[in-house]
């Protein structure tokens, strides 16, 4: 059992596209359907609940990470800061749900959704099924997307073409105090000083430092996405409704 834990990669590999890779974004798609599908059920009756329960998911899931880097004597500043989208998702995500503010959704919900979507179909992970950090990488980043689904379906949080603009302009003010971060201890948070190490839709898009500038547009274009689906949808709800 202790090698579920361990730090020992070798033990239980990550592979792209295994059929526990697949299973589990399958898993997490049919969660955040479960929750569209029930919203109404959930915001009568449980919608503390499941707040709370991601809140613990996300608060416990970032502690346990850094516990887990500790004890195997892991943690560095340079791979372990809250610099990565993902965990600064989680924290935009975690605030998101405390303070229950629109400006701070309008940030997030592009951002996380469109980052965690994006973390588990090419993920950063180089431990696989039945390693706990297969687990903790799949849970969190799904609690993340369905934090930012609980406020458009149960807090009943609108977002709006400027909420796209918003939500961009923040990234790159983030980026960009990222970047300096990562020229003053020489860190990789972003991916803005190289490439990850495994494989990602990163390789797919050319050398450093020109692969930022697809990477912008990419970020765009998916904000834009998800809008119009998020437009649509909302707008046939009213429809039906």
């Amino acid at each position: 059992m202790i090698d579920l834990i361990s730090f020992n990669r070798e033990d239980y590999p990550f592979e792209l596209f295994s059929f526990s890779h697949i299973s589990m974004i399958i898993i997490a798609c049919l969660l955040i359907w479960v929750m569209s599908h029930y919203r109404h059920a959930i915001k009568q009756k449980g919608a503390g609940i499941l707040k709370y329960s991601l809140l613990v998911i996300l608060i416990g899931g970032e502690i346990t990470f850094h516990l887990w880097f500790f004890v195997h004597g892991e943690w560095d500043l340079t791979t372990n800061l809250p610099l990565q989208l993902s965990s600064l998702s989680l924290y935009l995500c975690a605030i998101m749900l405390i303070t229950n503010h629109y400006k701070m959704f309008e940030v997030t919900f592009f951002i996380s959704v469109v980052g965690g979507f994006i973390a588990m179909i090419t993920p950063e992970l180089f431990f696989g099924f039945p390693h706990m950090r297969f687990f903790h990488f799949f849970i969190v980043h799904a609690a993340m997307i369905a934090s930012s689904f609980y406020m458009v379906w149960i807090e009943g949080f609108k977002a709006t073409a400027r909420s796209v603009i918003r939500s961009f302009i923040t990234l790159n003010i983030i980026a960009a105090f990222v970047f300096m971060v990562n020229q003053l201890i020489d860190a990789n948070y972003m991916f803005l000083a190289g490439k990850p190490s495994n494989v990602s839709v990163i390789d797919f898009l050319g050398p450093y430092p020109w692969y930022i500038i697809p990477l912008e547009i990419i970020a765009f274009t998916s904000f834009w996405m998800l809008y119009f689906i998020y437009f649509k949808a909302n707008k046939k709800q009213q429809t039906t409704s």
